[in-house]
């Protein structure tokens, strides 16, 4: 043993726009950085890409994962020989519906990748307080889960890049649930979505923030060209890139000062490996931060939340039973 503090490596590459080719030709560089597709898929595997699917806005808006980035990660995980799906289980609307809103189901079906709502969940616990979440099945049952969030400033978080991705994993009413029990106090919040991040451990977390959103995100900000991808196994790390990309504290996050407080992930800077290119003359300084509004939902707004994911939840059990659920679904 050398006695050198261990580093994370962040793979960044750079990507003007959306265009197919480029897209692809900069995820295959990001997964070649880190090691390659294969370190992550073995032929064989279940693999499930979660994007974030919020609501059903048109890939114009940077509400959601643009189809691009989800097209090209999931063409390499089946030329690696994994079995691909791509859910998610989304605030607003459904997963189809978000996916027809990016016009990526036409494409999903024509390359057989089911596009599955992570609804039917399982009680787990996620830390050792015995906290029990409902935590969709397919995303327990998967092999490998590669985590694909979308760059956005927040709300009531200040940005979220990597972790809060994954509380998409929570289904139906238990996030409005939990939104309620912990949305009283942002950093009891921020250790809920770390520890949900901890129980799935996704292999690898790919950021599209080639246009980024900036303002009142999670859902009503504006577009942010910024033109980067950005990648690694350690999301805090990822965290603290993506903060200094757009000139942001990273002290100011609430996830990534929980997580060091949490021993979560590589938070310090000297412990950081960037690859690829180099963002250091590129930082953004003029990036539009939210009004900060308060996280917890109020009983009322809960009680709609779950009469919605109610109705969402009848429409998939539909769709299931019509088309199977998880990575060896029809696709459509």
């Amino acid at each position: 043993m050398s006695g050198e503090p261990a580093t994370a490596r962040v793979a960044v590459v750079h990507c003007p726009d959306y265009d197919h080719g480029r897209v692809a030709a900069a995820v295959a560089r990001q997964f070649e950085l880190l090691g390659g597709v294969e370190r992550f898929v073995k032929p064989g595997q279940s693999v499930l890409i979660k994007p974030n699917f919020i609501a059903p806005r048109s890939h114009r808006h940077a509400t959601q994962t643009h189809p691009a980035v989800i097209i090209a990660i999931a063409r390499l995980i089946q030329q690696a020989g994994g079995r691909v799906c791509v859910g998610d289980s989304p605030a607003w609307s459904n997963v189809r519906t978000c996916a027809r809103a990016l016009r990526l189901d036409g494409p999903l079906r024509e390359m057989g990748v089911p596009l599955i709502q992570l609804d039917k969940p399982r009680i787990v616990r996620v830390d050792e307080h015995g906290t029990r979440v409902g935590i969709s099945a397919a995303a327990l049952d998967a092999d490998v889960i590669i985590n694909v969030p979308k760059f956005k400033a927040h709300q009531q978080m200040v940005a979220t890049f990597a972790v809060k991705n994954m509380f998409g994993v929570v289904s139906g009413k238990w996030k409005a649930v939990w939104h309620l029990r912990r949305g009283g106090d942002v950093e009891a919040f921020s250790r809920l979505l770390i520890d949900i991040y901890r129980r799935l451990a996704p292999a690898v977390t790919i950021i599209d923030g080639i246009v980024a959103m900036e303002g009142s995100g999670p859902i009503r900000g504006h577009n942010k060209p910024l033109g980067w991808l950005i990648g690694s196994t350690d999301p805090i790390a990822a965290e603290r890139v993506c903060s200094e990309m757009v000139n942001l504290d990273p002290s100011e996050v609430p996830i990534i000062r929980t997580a060091a407080e949490m021993g979560f992930g590589t938070a310090g800077p000297d412990a950081i490996e960037t690859v690829g290119d180099s963002y250091k003359d590129a930082v953004c300084t003029d990036f539009l931060w939210p009004k900060s509004i308060p996280l917890r939902f109020g009983p009322w707004h809960v009680c709609k939340s779950i009469a919605r994911q109610a109705v969402i939840l009848i429409q998939a059990r539909r769709d299931r039973k019509a088309k199977g659920t998880g990575c060896n679904s029809r696709p459509y």
